[in-house]
Parts: structure tokens; sequence; C-alpha cells
């Protein structure tokens, strides 16, 4: 295991990276901290060292966590800016970010290369679990990498060690297949339900204590009737996943129905000018398809993003 408190340099301090900071910092760590706008470390700037180039992030860092936007820019902030050379020999390298695994993969051979350890960690649970440290980590490495990045998980949810490198990606692929998927069919549900006459408020109600409940019925399907599309998780990352879950598919030789018309949703919800609404906001593109709008009573600043 790593020391209780090592020295954590975190780089993305976003939507996500933003409450994982803040957690991490509440519980003791001490932090460096990066983003490519740096004006977003500056909540941070009390209690963390901001460092002015990933590559100073990590020097003297004993664990180096990204949480940045898609592998793209993961690869440009680890590789292409010199920060996995600068990774000192014995630290641990945690991408919490949802990448390719054969990307996960890549970076865990050059961390390798440094004598530093690797794990991907993607994580669920979106903004609100961020907040509440109530993330689900899916975490690929070694036994003895995982075990080590405990305590750091610990402080942040509940870490599901899936299998070696790239296995948290993998697993995270599965979450957002099962994610997109399942908005789709509560988008499609309430809108079935209240175009026949229904009330889709009482429709979410009724179906919650059922078989169909689930934690996205639930949570986005209150987005819906509410009509509170900001983003937790926009539109534009749940494409990425998409994307990434059928180009896996074609490596493995696989056809996923579901996975390719809910891409194809995606495609034409952010078409249609709503990258930055939230996943639930696929809603919008279904209504806009069949010229018909989820009836519902809108409130004040909820309004915003409806479409």
């Amino acid at each position: 295991m790593i020391e209780k408190f090592p020295h954590i340099a975190f780089l993305g301090i976003g939507l996500m990276g933003a409450p994982m900071t803040r957690n991490l910092l509440d519980a003791g760590f001490p932090m460096t901290v990066w983003n490519r706008t740096a004006s977003k470390c500056e909540p941070f700037a009390g209690e963390a060292t901001v460092a002015d180039t990933p590559a100073n992030a990590v020097r003297t860092a004993d664990v180096v966590i990204t949480m940045l936007e898609n592998g793209d820019v993961v690869e440009q902030v680890l590789v292409a800016s010199g920060a996995m050379g600068a990774i000192k020999p014995g630290a641990l390298m945690i991408d919490m970010s949802s990448v390719q695994p054969s990307l996960a993969r890549r970076h865990a051979a050059l961390a390798a290369e440094q004598g530093a350890g690797y794990v991907d960690a993607p994580v669920s649970g979106g903004t609100l679990g961020a907040r509440e440290a109530r993330l689900s980590i899916m975490a690929g490495g070694s036994e003895d990498d995982v075990s080590r990045a405990l305590p750091v998980f610990e402080v942040l949810g509940k870490c599901t060690r899936i299998g070696p490198v790239g296995a948290g990606q993998l697993a995270k692929l599965a979450n957002q297949a099962i994610v997109g998927i399942t908005i789709g069919a509560v988008s499609e549900a309430l809108l079935l339900a209240a175009k026949g006459g229904a009330d889709p408020a009482a429709v979410r109600e009724a179906l919650m204590g059922g078989f169909a409940g689930s934690r996205i019925l639930e949570l986005h399907g209150q987005r819906m009737i509410d009509r509170d599309f900001a983003p937790g998780a926009p539109a534009r990352i749940q494409l990425k996943d998409m994307r990434m879950i059928l180009d896996e598919a074609r490596a493995e030789n696989l056809t996923l129905p579901l996975s390719q018309q809910v891409h194809n949703e995606y495609l034409s919800l952010i078409a249609n000018g709503h990258s930055d609404a939230d996943h639930s906001g696929l809603l919008l593109e279904l209504e806009h398809m069949n010229s018909s709008r989820l009836g519902t009573q809108v409130s004040g600043s909820k309004a915003d993003l409806k479409g």
C-alpha cells in the first residue's frame, strides 16, 4: 500500500475533476493541480499548488490522476506535453478518464518504461456522485497497483478491480451502453405515455415501484419531466462513449444494433445544437423526430436548454 497521504497531481479540473479534487483535499491529501483553462484551478489555489504545465505538475507526485474529456486529450496531456516522461520512478499513474482500452494499455507500457505503475479507473456516477464521493470506480491494473490506489479511491467512491490494464475501460463501455440505451428507453416510454394522455410524472412514479425501475428512470426521468437539461454528463461525452463502444465492438467482430441506434440519435441531437445538454436531453431528439413534446409544467431556470 502507498502511504496514507501521498502527494497527488490532479490533471483536469472540470465538471468531474473539481468535486473530486475537493474531496481529496478535504481528506488531507497534499495536491498539485493543473488544467488547460487555468482559471478552473483558482478555487483550490489556497490549498493546493497550481502548476503551469502537466510536466511540472507530475514531477514530484507520488500519484498522478487524470480526469480529462477523451482519449485524444489524455494523449496530448500525458504524452505530447512531456508529462509521462516527467513522472518519477515508483509513482502510480491513474487515468480516471474514459478512453479506449487500447490507449490505456499503451499508456501503461509508457508508464512502465518510467518505472511507474498504472491503473485505468474510469468512473460512473456523474457530477452528483463526484460531489457526494459515491463514484463507482472500475479499475484495470495489477492487483498490487490497484491496492496501492485504494487509499485514494476510498475517498472518491467504491472501487471494483475488473481485471488487467484496459479492463476498467471495458467495464465503463459496458456501463455507458446500458446508460445510453436506457436513457433512450426512458425517453420513448415517457413520450409514448404522455402522447396518449397519461401524466408522465405519474407514469414515472408508478414504474419506479416495478420491474422497470432504475436509477436512470429515477434521476433522468425526473430531469425529462422538469426539462432540466443543464449538463451533468454532456451529450457530446455520451456520443464519444457510444462511438468507442462501436469501435470496440468492431474490433471484436460484434454487431450491437441497440448501441448503433442510440449512437445515431446522439449524433443527431448534437447536430441539432445540443452538444452541451445533459445526456438525458436525448429526449429532445426524440421530440424533434416526432414533432411532439413531452407534456410538462416548466418552471423558472429549469426551462434552460429545453429545446
